[in-house]
């Protein structure tokens, strides 16, 4: 196993932020990270490399707030760029191998705060990724929800307009949709 024993650091701990599409995760890790840079920690921010909508680098919410992120294509060159710091931001969990879990797990023996958000489920209700491990070790989850577009009420489910089978497919608007619990079971 990855995990290296705790070096006798101050100590860190895990926070998920989890929801469906369009419920405010990315924007809640910005905020999050803002107040970060306002307390003076150093803090490194990464995306998977898959994740290119908004931008490349940057890591940009739906309503276009946006901080400089490190693209990633292996969740362990995390370990390798996270030196020094106080706090680790991970957006898009969803898209890494399960390799992330044992270097978010690593990063918080070794007193960092790490600060990941994700899809907890994908465009079929099914959990996605590794994000159930990460939710059941956080020591901290905060669960976002956003408006079903065809009823109002409170929307958990990431509906996928196209009928294309592929788990991953990068998209927004024209995509995918915020759905209740009774309208995407429904549809």
């Amino acid at each position: 196993m990855f995990i290296e024993p705790f070096t006798g650091k101050k100590r860190g701990w895990m926070e998920v932020i989890s929801g469906c599409m369009f419920s405010g995760k990315t924007e809640e890790l910005i905020r999050r990270l803002k107040r970060v840079q306002i307390a003076g920690l150093k803090a490194e921010i990464f995306k998977p490399v898959i994740d290119t909508r908004y931008h490349t680098e940057d890591i940009v919410s739906h309503d276009a707030s946006r901080v400089r992120s490190t693209p990633v294509d292996n969740p362990y060159n995390i370990m390798l760029l996270a030196s020094d710091v106080n706090v680790v931001g991970i957006d898009e969990a969803q898209f890494f191998d399960a390799g992330i879990v044992e270097v978010v797990e690593s990063l918080a023996l070794n007193g960092i705060r790490v600060i990941v958000a994700g899809l907890d489920m994908d465009y079929l209700g099914k959990p996605f990724g590794p994000m159930p491990a990460l939710l059941a070790r956080a020591e901290y989850i905060t669960k976002l929800h956003a408006i079903c577009v065809k009823c109002g009420d409170i929307a958990n489910y990431s509906y996928r307009i196209p009928k294309i089978d592929d788990q991953v497919l990068l998209g927004e608007k024209d995509v995918y949709e915020p759905r209740c619990r009774h309208c995407f079971y429904k549809a």
